[in-house]
């Protein structure tokens, strides 16, 4: 239990750390050319202009009826705002631009939560630190999937940024490690004082870890492109029943960021199309690296397997990070929304794991065998209970790590994504076992 100046402190640096998240979200709709913020640059997703309101609705629908004498002054816009979609069931959303208020309508109700939350934020003595973490993680998360989301724009819809320069490296020899059985833990115990964690990070889960091997690096380009030109996407054998009902219903070819210039195959960035850097990790579904996988006669890590390739040492001592116990930096890797594209996969050998294992943290996040599901001892958030609850379903996977636009507070070891099979915008790499 904080005492009270110890509590006042907390929230005050809370209350910065949402304001720095504010900025960066608006840094990224002001990527956004004014023609095309009612564009759905991914058909499974709301239209950019919800996540405008959605940002400051959610952060009102949590916080406003904490705070004493704070009044709702625009209960449609707080239901219109306040849920985004994952449809499971192949049912796309069909609605209108039209459909949606006007720009200026949204902003002013972006400005007025915003300045309402700060004055009852500033006094509200009784306000749980939790539900600041809470707004201001929720808000860094869709940072990232904003990220996603503006990345399937067409370039011409959007304002060019300068990105870090693309390092340049050796040609990548495929490894594997051998990682010896040992015991992890899972997530994070509720007597643990370090911090925040989100309800399905709790509780701690500790679990014995056969020996496995595992990929020294993320699968690249270029090994990907060796299983597309050995005919991968036609070979029904290695796909699950789902995964080639998927693909072959939506045509699927290739990786979502790929694209053919003049016959040969390009990496499509952020803001532009260049030559597929072969030593960069690739970015596909779940169903893909699956695919790959039963391809080269290995498949997909669990999420406790990954867990102790990447926190496990030969000691049997869990690392706080994979190099130890100092916080991300950049000789680790690209954080922090440092870079939008990934970088070659040996650009990060300080980030290396106990076992020499690399980009465990960097260059996008992982996927993982794990279906999503609770650890023992689940609660969910009484604030927020379908944070986790609803995506219970079976047909989510665990996917770990971070990508260049994960900040660093989830690069934790306990912090857990997950998000459906078939879904190719995530900033997701693989690397395989055995």
């Amino acid at each position: 239990m904080l005492a009270a100046s110890e509590d006042v402190e907390v929230r005050y640096k809370l209350l910065d750390r949402l304001a720095e998240a504010r900025l960066q979200t608006d840094r990224l709709f002001d990527l956004v050319r004014a023609n095309a913020l009612y564009d759905r640059p991914i058909p499974e997703r709301h239209r950019i202009v919800f996540y405008m309101g959605h940002l400051e609705a959610f952060d009102w629908n949590l916080l406003q009826p904490r705070i004493p004498g704070v009044k709702v002054f625009d209960p449609e816009f707080d239901r219109l705002f306040a849920f985004g979609i994952d449809p499971v069931d192949g049912g796309l959303p069909s609605d209108r631009p039209s459909d949606w208020p006007a720009r200026p309508r949204v902003e002013a109700y972006r400005s007025r939560v915003r300045a309402t939350l700060d004055a009852g934020l500033a006094t509200a003595e009784e306000l749980s630190p939790t539900l600041l973490h809470v707004a201001v993680e929720h808000r860094l998360m869709h940072a990232e999937t904003l990220a996603y989301m503006l990345h399937q724009l067409a370039f011409d819809r959007k304002l060019p940024e300068a990105q870090v320069a693309t390092l340049v490296f050796d040609a990548v020899r495929a490894e594997m490690i051998e990682i010896p059985g040992g015991r992890v833990t899972l997530g994070i115990a509720r007597t643990d004082p370090a911090g925040f964690g989100w309800d399905n990070e709790y509780d701690a889960l500790v679990c014995d870890v056969p020996g496995f091997r595992i990929d020294r690096y993320k699968v690249t380009h270029g090994e990907y492109l060796n299983f597309m030109e050995a005919g991968g996407y036609r070979q029904q054998g290695l796909w699950t029943p789902q995964g080639w009902d998927w693909k072959t219903r939506e045509q699927i070819e290739a990786p979502l960021f790929w694209t053919r210039i003049s016959g040969a195959w390009h990496y499509r960035g952020m803001f532009e199309a260049s030559p597929l850097p072969l030593d960069a990790p690739v970015y596909v579904s779940h169903a893909e690296a699956s695919a790959y996988a039963a391809w080269s006669g290995k498949r997909l890590p669990t999420e406790a397997e990954w867990h102790r390739a990447a926190y496990g040492s030969p000691e049997n001592v869990e690392r706080e990070f994979p190099w130890g116990s100092d916080l991300p930096e950049a000789r680790h890797g690209y954080f922090n929304g440092a870079r939008w594209d990934p970088s070659p996969v040996k650009a990060f050998p300080a980030g290396a794991s106990a076992f020499g294992v690399e980009g465990l943290l960097a260059n996008g996040w992982e996927w993982t065998a794990t279906v999503f599901e609770p650890f023992p001892g689940f609660q969910a958030f009484p604030f927020y209970e379908g944070y986790s609850k609803n995506f219970f379903d079976g047909l989510h996977f665990v996917l770990k790590g971070g990508s260049p636009r994960t900040e660093r507070c989830m690069l934790r070891r306990s912090f857990r994504n997950w998000f459906q099979p078939h879904y190719q915008n995530v900033y997701a790499g693989f690397r395989c076992a055995r």
